[in-house]
């Protein structure tokens, strides 16, 4: 019987650097555009800071990068094993043994529900941005994440996830819990305050420790 603090409330996981670590991504695009994995992890970083990752095409003079994109695909094979950040596993169990309900619901392209589907991942709602029809941090993205939760008060979700700009904000002006999870580059570069965020963590396994505080 879940816990009655948690009955009916939701917790909702970003997929890239929440989930899934993207450095194995990262090093096939670089390997794909002949460039050493090195010199496009400095590209990113330089295009993060400067406010857009995609920059990282015209610092590394690549705007040819889309043609490259079917190969990337071919050789990353979609989301494997090695791809899950280790605490993964352990917190969706432990956050759904504290009677929460699970969604997963990120900025990917749809074949990414099949590939979590296809490691064993569970959660009561799995959705990518490309079967919603909105990317965040579009409004659009959370009114349709939380219709596929059933329209659940937006004070009753956690929006957990890396980036302060795609996910605590507007996660925040939704009406959500917006809880920053603090690793991989995105949150390693982040110069603002984390406005917004009603829960700063360093880990999933922090997390399912802390969620208590918000929900």
């Amino acid at each position: 019987m879940p816990p009655a603090a948690a009955s009916g409330k939701w917790v909702c996981l970003d997929v890239g650097e929440t989930l899934i670590d993207e450095t194995r991504v990262w090093t096939v695009w670089a390997e794909v555009l002949g460039i050493t994995p090195l010199t496009l992890m400095a590209g990113l970083g330089a295009a993060i800071v400067a406010g857009d990752h995609r920059g990282v095409a015209e610092i590394l003079g690549r705007d040819d990068r889309r043609d490259f994109q079917p190969e990337v695909e071919r050789r990353y094979g979609g989301f494997q094993e090695v791809d899950l950040y280790p605490d993964a596993r352990a917190a969706l169990a432990g956050l759904r043994a504290a009677g929460y309900r699970l969604a997963i619901i990120a900025n990917q392209p749809a074949r990414r529900t099949a590939d979590l589907r296809a490691l064993g991942i569970e959660a009561e709602v799995i959705a990518m941005s490309e079967e919603l029809g909105a990317h965040k941090p579009d409004p659009g993205f959370f009114s349709r994440s939380l219709e596929l939760m059933g329209m659940p008060d937006p004070t009753d979700v956690a929006y957990v996830g890396d980036r302060l700009d795609n996910d605590v904000r507007p996660a925040a002006a939704a009406g959500m819990r917006a809880v920053w999870l603090r690793r991989g580059p995105w949150a390693a570069l982040a110069a603002e305050k984390p406005d917004g965020a009603a829960l700063v963590v360093d880990s999933l396994t922090e997390l399912v420790e802390r969620i208590g505080d918000v929900l």
